[in-house]
């Protein structure tokens, strides 16, 4: 992928709040928090057109909650179409890290994610997505 480059005129207020997100989120430079900012936007129309993207649902929780494990799994074949692998990942004696890669519509994915994220023993959750172009 060959890179262009272009110049850029903001008003001195925006490129402050520029520089400060540079600084904040650790970017290197400039051109990697706009590329960022550009592509987080991108996702966001993909989203609002409910266009096709991946993503991630990351979740916590207590393995010895009954049902819970029932439940994440129907609701996981509920929505077989979408769902493409989950891994499990055991932290400690009690608590499990799952992650769970899906691709779709967005809108879908979003009803999935909040199924999931919603289910009673889910100690904290997360959903990622991303482009796919």
């Amino acid at each position: 992928m060959q890179v262009k480059r272009f110049g850029v005129s903001l008003e001195e207020n925006v490129l402050n709040k520029l520089d400060s997100f540079v600084k904040n989120s650790k970017f290197p430079n400039r051109s990697q928090a706009i590329r960022y900012l550009i592509k987080s936007s991108l996702v966001e129309e993909k989203v609002d057109k409910n266009k096709i993207v991946a993503g991630a649902i990351v979740i916590v929780y207590d393995h010895h909650k009954r049902e819970l494990n029932d439940n994440l799994m129907n609701t996981q074949h509920d929505y077989h179409d979408v769902v493409l692998s989950t891994q499990h990942v055991h932290l400690d004696h009690d608590l499990c890290l799952e992650t769970i890669a899906v691709k779709g519509n967005a809108k879908r994915l979003i009803e999935l994610a909040d199924l999931i994220i919603g289910t009673k023993g889910i100690k904290h959750g997360k959903f990622v997505m991303t482009d796919i172009e």
